[in-house]
């Protein structure tokens, strides 16, 4: 397979991080205010984006995509729970996201939002067909678009809105906000590996991608809390109504979507084929796509915070293990079915991160949840395991 440049890693990272829902899930923060809802935000994705550099290299390094680099740690059988949670995550954020610009396009252009499922599921599959590396110069013009209309949106909001509106009492805390903000790059975490495996530069490409999708994303959490403070309005569509935007609305809403749903898209076919060699991963992509149409067309999907906070108690335990083995203990778990140490450790884990999550902790769940992880992983790694040998 052709490798992909650090700008070809770079540019498919920032149409991940454009996005409706990124928006919207910004809106969220507006209750902080300006300025502890930023703090908010670059504290969450600094913690997020940083699991997220360290599972990419791991797939840079050893060529493998994210859930064959899984396997180092579970075994082979146990690495499929992963791949299968994975691909689950990734059916629901393809409706997830075809759902949100769905409804924002229709806001534009009402023609229905059932059509533009169908029209936005059906440029995803173009673009599943088209395949990453021969995107090229298409890519290229879609992200130079959706960079100049966010700056359009930018200043429709934070210029020509006029007075702040009057400040809403505190509903999420500062905890709260820091881990929707950490869930976000969190939900990326079992996807980054498929692209920086196929990169010239392992190491260069996963740290473009780390840095331009957190700052993209933090770019459109702004963009969204900023909205709902000052101009009282959480949804974006009807914010480009007001503002005249129209048909750059909606390029806005449709070429976002496009974008990021078809790295999840891509990314479900790939961990199809971890599962089973039988799977077609471009099929299974198609396949995903046409089953997030019509879950799009059929079910309400207008709060995703707990589907946010279930994949972070998930990936968070799961890439701290694989960090500790990866690049600590220096472990391979590959040639086992099952690394059942592992698996328990993750268990551990993910109870630890549902507990946590009933403790207002000024650093959200996923940090402390992550360095428990991996002290057990280290201490089951250093002491019982060599004590055993």
């Amino acid at each position: 397979m052709k490798k992909t440049t650090v700008a070809q890693n770079g540019l498919i990272w920032f149409g991940a991080g454009v996005s409706i829902a990124e928006i919207l899930t910004g809106t969220y923060f507006a209750p902080l205010g300006m300025t502890k809802g930023l703090l908010a935000i670059l504290l969450g994705h600094l913690i997020g984006c940083a699991m997220m550099f360290f599972a990419g290299l791991i797939g840079g390094r050893t060529g493998l995509s994210a859930m064959e680099t899984v396997k180092l740690s579970f075994g082979q059988k146990g690495g499929l729970l992963f791949a299968v949670l994975n691909v689950l995550q990734l059916v629901g954020w393809t409706a997830i996201m075809i759902y949100d610009g769905a409804l924002a396009a229709n806001g534009i252009a009402g023609v229905g939002s059932w059509v533009w499922c169908l029209v936005i599921g059906g440029l995803i599959i173009v673009w599943l067909v088209v395949g990453i590396t021969n995107l090229g110069r298409v890519n290229q013009v879609a992200m130079a678009l959706l960079f100049l209309l966010t700056l359009v949106l930018c200043k429709v909001i934070f210029f020509d809105s006029g007075a702040v509106s009057a400040e809403t009492q505190e509903t999420l805390t500062f905890g709260a906000a820091v881990e929707l903000a950490v869930a976000m790059p969190l939900s990326w975490l079992p996807l980054i590996s498929d692209y920086t495996r196929d990169a010239e530069k392992p190491v260069a490409a996963t740290l473009a991608s780390t840095v331009v999708y957190g700052l993209v994303s933090c770019w459109m959490y702004f963009i969204g809390m900023g909205a709902a403070i000052y101009t009282g309005e959480s949804d974006v569509a009807t914010i480009m109504v007001q503002a005249g935007l129209g048909i750059v609305g909606l390029v806005i809403v449709v070429l976002s979507t496009v974008t990021t749903t078809f790295l999840d898209a891509y990314s479900a076919g790939v961990s199809a084929e971890a599962i089973t060699s039988k799977c077609n991963g471009k099929l299974t992509a198609i396949v995903v796509t046409a089953v997030g149409i019509v879950a799009a067309i059929l079910f309400p999907m207008d709060d995703i915070t707990d589907f946010l906070y279930l994949i972070g108690s998930v990936f968070a335990p799961m890439i701290a293990v694989q960090m500790a083995d990866f690049f600590l203990l220096k472990t391979d778990c590959s040639e086992k079915a099952y690394s059942v140490s592992r698996l328990v450790i993750w268990l551990i884990g993910f109870v630890v991160y549902r507990l946590l999550m009933q403790v207002d902790l000024p650093l959200g769940n996923t940090l402390p949840d992550m360095l428990i992880t991996m002290v057990l992983a280290l201490f089951w790694g250093k002491v019982c395991e060599r004590n055993a040998a």
